[in-house]
């Protein structure tokens, strides 16, 4: 369409432009027109179409039109009959510069004559102010593209899309709001703001429109509008019931219920989105109209003609009545609203195909519905359509596509001069179609008429499409349906196409592709080189092949470079297509030192690195490649989510094997290759004959020495030393710096290796304005701001530092997530601390030398051995200088010798006299050495040499040897150079040392000012060796000092500092347990880790602190010798403190007693003891064993007490006089306060030698302790565990172990770890102690983690006898062989008891060798036969017989039985609900339920009653047929003779009674099933919950019996025949006693009623049917009540009963009570799931039932609680899944679908994450995020969980409420 636009234009404006009439008053007489008739009228399509004159209504009557209306046509024929006289060509002219009708937009309110044509907007006459209506066609980031009456697209800014009152609450407005409101096809009503000339094409325009209300609304009131009107209105705000309607104005509002929206039922309705509505009523109190917004009554609402109404009130899209005024030559007449008039052109006539013959479907006054197209207020011209579509408040449909062929097109009319209009074949109805005269033909086409016949076929390509008319335009010449490119989408990346170059320009060319298309040729691909005359090369019209590099918005780029366009290989045109290997053609794009950019196709990049070039070490890429270049090359690597391609120009990479390949940070030698203006090339000696390149600034760390090095250095030379600083490909770059070499383990290659507050070496290399750059191995790179690059933050950064300096520097902050490191690189943080500067130096020197001297061999150098340091020479004077004398020597002729003023030792010398000189330095490279005449240097050497010594110049020598490295001694200056000085030290000898003047990092700086005779201190850092040259090397202690002013040196001579002194400090340094500080001018301090808090139990108390800040601290230490630090104190209470007094206390002080709590921090730690610091002086240890009770507690002793981390515990014993205490982790309980310390030093005894009386004093029976097993004794010996340093412990053999075993020491080995109890403690009478231990974890407090264990293990655990009393005849007992004899044997019961066996009570049968089948340490079992309390003699058989004979049949005999009887027995076991008795004499039990126990309300029964305990009870029901006893202990059984009548309350207890002998994991475990939430935590009641976690503490406290009832009863309970009898008569009493007892009895009735009654009112337990029925009645709507009557029913085993139940609450709870119903939908599901047949089945019935009633999502989450619980991870999957789609925008739902992969370490959870985002709200993103990100944290991959914070706050920075709860997440990691 754009194409035949600008093509018709041009030929416009050839044959001249068209004159344009203003709204005149001329007479209506216009020339010629003959040509002009109605059936060849042409229906003008174009943009550039002429206007029309003005025309419309009149003021006169119909009569007098018509009479107007005849003498016009009149004169028309008789100027069409003159116009034929005339020649062909003088018409023709005329007929194209027709002029008068083609004027401006008319409207209604002139008079005059009809107009000819139909009003029509065009680029001409479209004016600000214009209301349009139009077709939304693009949405865009920031702009909507408006498809507009007459083939014209207008612009709206999204500023404009909306009014400001609206935008401001527009959710998500972050720059693709648009996309939300507006949709392509919506249609809309638009007003023109303004018209832009179009910089790209002459001749076009950019129509900017507005939708805001407040424009297109403009004149509205209240007053105005009426019922049955449509109006469209922004969403200003979402209400429950509807929607707020904002109309652009503030006289009033508008509100659409959601009932009456029935329009995109499926799309949500945002806030600013427009709706239509038809208003129902008006309430002019409130000023709000209430709308309908349904489709079909508002596409058939028609505007009521309201009397008055202005032009202001038109809207387009108004749907109207009108009446055919008349038809015009393109359209037609329209009279509406009485006083309004408009016109309809072809294009919107209600038919889509319009023939020759249309005007005949339009006569006068027919009646039509019609829509308002546009408004021009300025003219009052008004555009009407009858478009069915439009009419339908709907927009045409698009079936065509830009670039479609149809071949057989229909043509519906001819319009002479103008075009064809065609019918083409498009699915599933037609598309009409126009074509423009200048479209239809390659030549001129001057008769349309004649070679196209109404009813013909053509064959047709797509131009375009009008979005509003539903018209597409065609082009039929033949050179559109040739070659590959048509349209824009045609066009593909790597195309090969021809095309025209039709222009020329500075940037490049402009070609066009056959079928139209234009694209650009940049001037840098007009050719493979740079051309400097393009037009030479190109020519206009010249037709070349190109090929595509890219087309983005319509702009394609091609290249002519010859390489691209021939190229075979594959292109990349996106990152995806980038596969590793694939070689492609690119062209480079930008060269920087270390690689260059190639970019491909579609503006795809990648980056080839240096290494991978192909490069020679030192070449320079710059010098071998051009920008433009076209290089072939591979890809190594690719990351399309990252838009990164790596690159090779190696085709074919070199395979090198990893064994042969150099290791970054090793250590290599190499021999020079050759030399470059930057870099040596090195080839470095390994099998991979690789090749490496040193720069210049990395041959040395002296940045003069590395200059002069490279000067002399010459291929062959060899390198022993070179470090591997970074490897790039086959190439290495290589380091000789010394520093570098010397340290290259600890130089770091990754940002984990560096630790914060360390000093390491690098080098810089970069440096900016705002700081400076350090690298290390590798590209690893730190950097140092401005301000913590130099101690004097005034001075130049460049004129500091050099790129390629050595640097140390001091790792200030390591940021992991972003991968910075900040460093600092002052020098009173960073001084070296070695002397490897200097050693360098010298190093160097010695290289140097060599390299000058004429053999290779380095044979000149052998004049250095006559001059070693310190020897006497002599020496020949010569010149005097001004500056000292030079001198020489016979035997070396080309060496000098100079010797200062000040070494002349006040000698005169006169020239040629010969001296004895003693040797102070030696320059090996320029060949002069430094001499002293000073006698001490002197005779020292003559007396070295000489035989005869003096005992004091013994003692001399002797102390010159003792210099220690690491001492500081006091030194004077002797010499000084330019880099170092050369000092002697007085004290040991005048021995001869040297030290740099400067450092690594004040290379450039200026430097301290030394003269001779100046004493200075220094430190020994290397003693004379071949690595030094011979040459002793000090450290000057004021290297790391910042150079100092004259009044500063004054200022400090006069601060003087005392203990107790308040100073402020700057932090230098921070190490584990102490903080560096500087304070007042060159003092140095430290801060122990005590000194930092008051009570030291910070984690890291030195967090807080950085390098560099400024603290206050209090002197408590002067300096000592060694390090002359000060020691100071930041404690809060010490700041506080006052005066000097509070200091000297502290350090004092000593004052620590055994069993006080201290805390310290641990400074050393071994496999025996961790070593505590307590403060400055006192020290503390602290035992393996006494760290913890726990295996692997005790285990993981080392890495548990880590170095710097804080430790309290109970000092045990302390030592003064070595300020030295021993601590353990547990409280030490009741011990006598003398001193232990005191006690040691009275007796004599060290730390480690003290009495057993205070080694053991923490110990105490019941402890448990830690221990290590020490030995395994044989036989029954049992183990010898260690518990203390000197301390160890037995444990029985009958103490290994909970469970009878075989063999109990099984599992045990020594050095192994155990938790043990103490049993014992006992002293002998020699003095020893004997501690019993036990290692079975049933006891108290063994089984810490898992409480539960001890219920699940109780069944298969004994108890053991501790004494005889605890044994009874008949009793059941377990033991171990313990020595066996010809007569029985002997067995271990426990620990203090044995028993006998004798022979015959070995076995039923006979013996024949007891010790072979009796071996020491079997288990037996057996019965107690005697027991002898008095001589603790204990007989037990093996026999399984009645030793009594008593026949089973006897003992089971129910009919012995009778109700009524008093009976005695033996409690068994007690339960919450009663205890269970064996009768005596029989094997029988029976149930005592609690309510029988006492008269009185028994609150607790465990703490009355104990298994074991002899009672006695009355028989109160017997059960034969299922063998159950209920009997009664109440008193008043046993003093009334009257029978006792059952109740029915007494029956609803028999019940329980029959019910609830159910072992007690039945019942935890039907409790369990249904006391579960939704959410699968237990239900939390107010009331009611203490009773139940009573009851299930009171059942854990006891092991319960594992069998039923019914069990017991059929058991073999031979075992529980009692030796004794209790007499089961019961005495008689008198008449006064029953009166009593009859009166007790009825108060006692009443007390239980009103316990009854007190219970229902404290909400107890109910305990039978009766209670639970009247608890429901008076709490129907209390689902915890009914829950616990459904456990109830499951305890007495009658599910159906407990399912009725169920079904009962929920027909009785009210419907309101949501929460309570779903509780006991949750209680079903649990008792489906555990009794259902099949479960799985039943559970799903019940869930859909419930579905039906509750929130559907809460019951999902409560049956996928279920599931988890009851471990049924597949259903839980498979619910989850349903949930997923089902609630897709619940944020609950995603969150819990990644907890569920979290907890069972399942992979996937960032695809979740990924499918969360898309199918959750925006407004939820934040929330999911973080939930998911806390998650991570807690369950998952800590690091994923900072990705998802860090990419939420990159988008809400200001949320501190995610700042928050992100540092709470990191904070719990450490």
């Amino acid at each position: 369409m754009a194409a035949s636009s600008k093509k018709f234009q041009k030929k416009k404006s050839n044959e001249g432009k068209p004159k344009f009439n203003k709204a005149s008053k001329k007479q209506f007489k216009t020339k010629k027109d003959g040509a002009f008739k109605s059936e060849a009228v042409a229906l003008q399509l174009e943009d550039d179409v002429p206007d029309f004159p003005r025309g419309g209504g009149s003021s006169l009557s119909k009569h007098e039109r018509d009479e107007i209306r005849a003498e016009v046509d009149a004169e028309f024929e008789a100027e069409e009959l003159a116009s034929k006289k005339n020649k062909r060509k003088k018409s023709q002219k005329k007929i194209q510069a027709m002029p008068d009708d083609l004027g401006s937009l008319f409207g209604d309110g002139i008079t005059g004559k009809l107009p000819r044509y139909a009003n029509k907007i065009t680029l001409k006459n479209i004016s600000p102010g214009m209301k349009l209506w139009g077709v939304v066609a693009e949405v865009n980031e920031k702009d909507l593209v408006i498809s507009l009456p007459g083939g014209l697209r207008g612009l709206v800014r999204a500023g404009d899309a909306l009014d400001p009152v609206v935008s401001n609450k527009v959710e998500n407005n972050e720059g693709d709001f648009l996309k939300n409101i507006f949709y392509p096809g919506q249609l809309v009503s638009c007003i023109v703001l303004q018209l832009d000339d179009d910089k790209k094409e002459t001749g076009k325009r950019k129509i900017w429109l507005s939708l805001r209300l407040s424009l297109l609304h403009k004149g509205f009131t209240l007053d105005a509008v009426q019922e049955g009107m449509v109006l469209t209105g922004y969403v200003i705000s979402i209400e429950d019931h509807g929607y707020m309607l904002h109309f652009g104005l503030s006289s009033f509002t508008g509100f659409l219920r959601k009932d009456g929206h029935a329009e995109n039922k499926d799309v949500e309705v945002r806030t600013g989105q427009f709706l239509q509505g038809v208003i129902k009523s008006i309430d002019k109190t409130r000023k709000v109209v209430n709308l309908s917004s349904d489709p079909e009554t508002v596409s058939k609402c028609v505007t009521k003609d309201l009397k008055g109404i202005s032009i202001d009130l038109l809207i387009p899209g108004m749907l109207i009545n009108a009446s055919v005024r008349s038809t015009l030559e393109n359209g037609i007449m329209l009279s509406f609203l009485t006083y309004f008039t408009g016109t309809v052109d072809m294009c919107h006539l209600q038919n889509k195909f319009p023939n020759k013959n249309w005007k005949d479907d339009y006569n006068q006054n027919k009646k039509v519905n019609a829509r308002i197209l546009f408004i021009d207020p300025s003219t009052r011209a008004v555009g009407l359509t009858l478009n069915p579509h439009l009419v339908h408040n709907k927009a045409p449909p698009s079936h065509v596509n830009i670039g479609d062929i149809f071949d057989q097109s229909k043509v519906v009319r001819v319009d002479r001069g103008f075009g064809l209009l065609l019918e083409i074949p498009s699915k599933p109805v037609s598309t009409p179609a126009y074509v423009n005269v200048s479209d239809v033909a390659e030549e001129e086409v001057r008769k349309l008429e004649k070679k196209f016949k109404e009813g013909s076929q053509v064959r047709v390509r797509i131009l375009g499409f009008r979005h509003l008319e539903g018209l597409a335009t065609g082009i039929l010449k033949a050179s559109a349906f040739e070659g590959p490119v048509f349209t824009h989408s045609d066009v593909k990346p790597g195309m090969v196409v021809k095309a025209k170059v039709i222009a020329l320009d500075s940037f490049g060319a402009i070609v066009q592709f056959p079928g139209g298309v234009k694209a650009l040729c940049p001037t840098r691909h007009m050719s493979e080189f740079e051309i400097a005359k393009p037009g030479k090369k190109f020519k206009v019209g010249a037709e070349l092949v190109f090929r595509v590099l890219g087309c983005k918005s319509k702009r394609i780029t091609v290249t002519y470079k010859k390489t691209l366009v021939k190229s075979k290989l594959g292109i990349i045109s996106s990152y995806a297509e980038a596969t590793e290997g694939l070689v492609t053609h690119g062209w480079i794009t930008k060269i920087e030192k270390h690689g260059f950019f190639v970019r491909f196709y579609n503006g795809v990049q990648g980056f080839a690195p240096r290494s991978e070039l192909g490069l020679g070490p030192g070449d320079d890429p710059n010098s071998m490649f051009h920008v433009g270049q076209v290089v072939k090359c591979r890809v190594t690597g690719s990351s399309p989510a990252s838009r990164h391609i790596n690159l090779s120009l190696q085709i074919r990479p070199v395979r090198i094997s990893e064994d042969d390949m150099v290791k970054l940070g090793s250590i290599v030698s190499g021999v020079v290759e050759g030399l470059t203006s930057s870099a040596v090339v090195i080839n470095v000696n390994s099998k991979a004959h690789l090749k490496g390149m040193i720069s210049n600034e990395h041959l040395a760390d002296h940045h003069e020495r590395a200059a002069l090095l490279k000067s002399i250095l010459k291929p062959g030379y060899k390198f022993d030393q070179l470090l591997v600083l970074d490897i790039e490909g086959n190439n290495i770059v290589l380091s000789a710096k010394f520093s570098l070499i010397s340290s290259a383990e600890q130089l770091p290659s990754d940002i984990s290796q560096i630790q914060p507050n360390t000093v390491v070496h690098g080098y810089v290399c970069n440096l900016i304005e705002t700081g400076c750059f350090v690298r290390f191995l590798g590209r690893l790179t730190g950097f140092s701001p401005r301000s913590k690059a130099m101690d004097d933050h005034k001075a130049d950064l460049s004129g500091a530092f050099y790129i390629g300096q050595s640097v140390r520097c001091n790792t200030v902050d390591v940021n992991s997530e972003t991968a910075r490191i900040t460093l600092s690189l002052k020098q009173s943080c960073c001084s070296s601390t070695d002397a490897t500067f200097i050693q360098e130096y010298f190093i160097l020197e010695e290289k140097i030398a060599r390299l000058q001297s004429l053999g290779s061999d380095g044979s000149e150098l052998k004049w250095i051995e006559g001059f070693n340091i310190g020897s006497v020479i002599e020496a020949k004077i010569g010149e005097a200088k001004d500056i000292g004398v030079v001198v020489s020597f016979d035997k070396y002729n080309d060496v000098l010798g100079f010797i200062t003023h000040s070494q002349l030792g006040g000698l005169s010398l006169e020239t040629g006299s010969v001296v004895q000189a003693a040797v102070l330095d030696v320059d090996k490279a320029e060949r002069l050495v430094d001499l002293s005449l000073k006698p001490e240097f002197v005779e020292k050497s003559q007396e070295g040499s000489s035989k005869s010594q003096t005992h004091k110049k013994k003692r001399k020598r002797e102390a010159s040897k003792a210099l220690e490295l690491h001492q500081t001694v006091n030194a004077v200056v002797e010499i000084v150079k330019e880099h170092y000085l050369v000092i002697a030290i007085p004290e040991y000898n005048h021995a001869i040392g040297y030290a740099s003047i400067a450092d690594y990092n004040t290379q450039k700086l200026p430097q301290k000012q030394f003269v001779n005779g100046q004493r200075v201190i220094a430190t020994v850092m290397a003693l004379p060796s071949p690595e030094t040259s011979g040459r002793l090397l000090l450290l000057l202690n004021s290297i790391g000092e910042v150079t100092e002013t004259s009044s500063s040196k004054r200022a400090k001579k006069k601060s003087s500092y005392n203990v107790g002194s308040l100073v402020p400090a700057e932090v230098t340094e921070i190490m584990p347990l102490e903080l560096r500080l500087k304070f007042g001018i060159g003092f140095c301090g430290r801060v122990h880790i005590t000194e930092v808090n008051d009570n030291n139990v910070l984690e890291k108390p030195f967090g807080n602190f950085k390098v560099g800040q400024t603290i206050t601290a209090r002197i408590v230490g002067k300096p000592n010798q060694k390090g002359h630090l000060w020691d100071l104190s930041i404690k809060p209470a010490m700041l506080a403190d006052t005066g000097e007094i509070g200091v000297k206390t502290t350090l004092e002080e000593f004052d620590f007693s055994t069993g006080q709590l201290v805390t310290g921090y641990v400074y050393k730690v071994d496999s025996e003891w961790a070593w505590l610091t307590i403060s400055r002086h006192v020290k503390a240890r602290l035992f393996i064993l006494d760290s913890g009770c726990e295996p692997n507690e005790l285990q993981q002793f080392q890495e548990r007490f880590k170095v710097g981390k804080p430790v309290s515990g109970h000092i045990l014993n302390v030592n003064k006089d070595k300020k030295l205490i021993r601590i353990v982790r547990h409280p030490l309980g009741a011990l006598s306060t003398t001193n232990v310390g005191d006690e040691d030093k009275r007796k004599g005894e060290s730390d480690n030698n003290i009495s057993d009386d205070s080694v053991i004093a923490h110990i105490h029976e019941g402890d448990i302790l830690g221990g290590r097993i020490s030995k395994i004794l044989p036989g029954i010996g049992g183990l010898v565990v260690q518990i203390g340093p000197n301390n160890y412990g037995r444990v029985h053999f009958t103490e290994l172990k909970d469970a009878w075993e075989s063999d109990p020491l099984s599992g045990y080995h020594e050095g192994q770890f155990v938790k043990c109890k103490v049993l014992e403690v006992s002293h002998s009478t020699k003095g020893t102690i004997h501690i019993d231990l036990s290692l079975r974890l049933s006891l108290d407090g063994m089984i810490s983690k898992n409480p539960l264990k001890l219920a699940s293990d109780a069944d298969s655990t004994s108890k053991r006898a501790e004494k005889v009393e605890d044994l009874y005849p008949n009793m059941a007992v377990q033991g171990y062989v313990k020595n066996v004899i010809p007569k029985g044997c002997f067995i271990m019961l426990s620990r203090k008891v044995d028993a006998k066996i004798l022979l015959s009570n070995l076995s039923n049968g006979y013996v024949n060798d007891p010790k072979k089948e009796f071996p020491i340490g079997k288990l037996v079992s057996g019965r107690v036969l005697a027991v002898e309390p008095l001589s603790k003699r204990v007989e037990v058989t093996l026999k399984n017989s009645d030793t009594n004979g008593t026949s089973k049949s006897e003992i089971n005999d129910f009919s012995r039985l009778h109700v009524g009887d008093i009976v005695s027995g033996r409690i068994r076991r007690v339960e919450s609900y009663g205890l269970f008795i064996t009768l005596d004499h029989t094997n029988m039990v029976g149930l005592c339920h609690f309510s029988e126990l006492s008269d009185d309300h028994i609150e607790n029964i465990q703490t009355n009653y104990a298994a074991g305990e002899k009672v006695k009870a009355k028989i109160l029901k017997l059960d034969e047929e299922r063998h159950r006893i209920s009997l009664g202990m109440k008193n008043s059984y046993f003093t009334d003779d009257i029978d006792f009548q059952i109740t029915e309350q007494e029956e609803s207890d028999e019940d329980i009674e029959e019910t609830g002998v159910a072992d007690d994991d039945a019942d935890d475990e039907a409790r369990s099933i249904l006391l579960t939430d939704s959410t699968g935590m237990d239900i939390e009641y107010r009331s009611g919950v203490s009773d139940v976690l009573a009851q299930a503490e009171s059942r854990a406290s006891i092991p319960p019996l594992d069998v039923t009832l019914d069990d017991i009863e059929h058991s073999d309970m031979e075992n529980f025949i009692s030796e004794n009898q209790e007499n089961n008569e019961v005495t008689a009493i008198d008449e006064k006693s029953k009166r009593q007892a009859k009166k007790k009895a009825k108060e006692e009735r009443e007390s239980e009623i009103r316990a009854a009654e007190e219970r229902q009112l404290e909400k107890d337990v109910p305990r039978t049917t009766d209670e639970f029925e009247k608890l429901v009645r008076s709490s129907p709507n209390s689902s915890f009540v009914w829950i616990k009557y459904m456990a109830f029913m499951l305890n007495s085993a009658n599910i159906e009963k407990a399912r009725a139940i169920a079904e009962r609450a929920l027909r009785t709870i009210n419907i309101r009570e949501e929460t309570e119903k779903l509780n006991i939908w949750v209680a079903y599901f649990n008792l489906e799931n555990q009794y259902g047949n099949p479960p799985e089945e039943a559970v799903q019935k019940v869930f859909q039932r419930a579905l039906q009633y509750c929130d559907p999502k809460k019951v999902h989450f409560a049956l996928l609680g279920m599931y988890e619980r009851t471990e049924q991870h597949k259903l839980a999957e498979e619910l989850l899944d349903k949930m997923s789609k089902k609630f897709k925008h619940s944020c609950k739902v995603w969150l819990r679908r990644v907890q569920v992969l979290l907890t069972q370490q399942q992979d996937g959870v960032q695809p979740v994450v990924n499918r969360a985002l898309l199918c959750l709200p925006r407004h939820k993103h934040v929330k999911f995020i973080s939930q998911a990100a806390i998650l991570e944290f807690k369950s998952g991959v800590p690091d994923r969980g900072r990705s998802m914070f860090e990419g939420v706050l990159r988008e809400y920075p200001k949320r501190t409420d995610l700042w928050s709860i992100y540092l709470d997440q990191v904070r719990t990691l450490y």
